[in-house]
């Protein structure tokens, strides 16, 4: 199956209604608890926010630098090559950034780090991305940071709320899908 922009964005509708709707329905039949509740922690929204924000900006960058390394430079290779089609432009960037945000963070921060704790749900979330993978070392020492990086925004979540969580989520792949597609458009070949 060809990876095209269709599909992209499919996966990113799936992502936010599909990933709400389970982590939805596991905090009000399983966990027993109202949905709104798991907005209804932590400091003044607009503070979640700017943290969240800052928080996410910085480790993208520190992500970016590690992905630009000379040891992972097949892996940069392999994303930058998967995104090239998509010719992707900053709604898109913002649309997908924003569904992942909101998708997966209802459904790992509100539902299964209820269940499973910060760390093991960091591990998963990152495995499940594919960056954990034990055939390969150097994408897992990628994986190694954005675990850190996971667990950083479930301590987040569980402190600060899950605006903060849901907003570094945003601003992690917006930069990284800013900074793939601009290398993925400086690699094209002029027709």
């Amino acid at each position: 199956m060809r990876f095209n922009k269709n599909l992209f964005v499919f996966l990113g509708i799936f992502t936010l209604v599909g990933f709400s709707l389970i982590g939805g329905l596991i905090v009000i039949y399983i966990i027993k608890q109202p949905f709104a509740s798991i907005f209804s922690h932590g400091f003044h929204w607009l503070y979640q926010l700017a943290i969240g924000l800052v928080y996410g900006l910085i480790t993208a960058f520190l992500g970016w630098q590690i992905i630009k390394s000379k040891l992972l430079t097949d892996t940069k290779s392999f994303y930058t090559k998967l995104i090239e089609d998509l010719d992707l432009n900053i709604w898109d960037i913002l649309f997908i950034s924003a569904c992942a945000g909101i998708g997966e963070e209802i459904l790992f921060r509100a539902a299964v780090q209820y269940y499973l704790g910060i760390w093991i749900t960091a591990v998963i979330f990152v495995a499940m991305h594919g960056y954990l993978n034990p055939k390969n070392w150097k994408l897992s020492i990628y994986g190694g940071f954005m675990t850190l990086v996971i667990v950083g925004i479930g301590y987040m979540f569980e402190y600060i709320g899950m605006i903060s969580a849901m907003a570094a989520h945003f601003a992690i792949d917006v930069y990284l899908l800013t900074a793939m597609n601009k290398q993925a458009k400086s690699m094209r070949k002029p027709d």
